[in-house]
């Protein structure tokens, strides 16, 4: 059986703070194809930590939970300030 995981990761080194949240099947990979250059277009050019991470058993509700996060800006806020922790 297939996990997903929804993920937000935040800029190491950089100038501005920048976030993204996507989902994918496997995390290690995504999180190097982010950090190579060959991950999304919004992501090219910086490097990522990941933040927080949440396991799904289905696709479906991963990808809901990735649009949830993605319009939520303030827990989005939230986990980043919390990020320091996690650091």
């Amino acid at each position: 059986m297939k996990n997903y995981h929804v993920y937000l990761i935040c800029t190491v080194g950089s100038k501005f703070k920048k976030t993204y949240v996507g989902y994918t099947s496997n995390l290690k990979k995504r999180i190097l194809l982010h950090n190579s250059g060959k991950g999304a277009k919004a992501t090219r050019g910086y490097t990522w930590k990941i933040i927080f991470k949440k396991k799904f058993l289905t696709k479906g509700d991963a990808m809901k939970f990735e649009y949830f996060l993605k319009k939520n800006k303030s827990l989005r806020k939230k986990l980043t300030s919390k990020s320091k922790l996690i650091y």
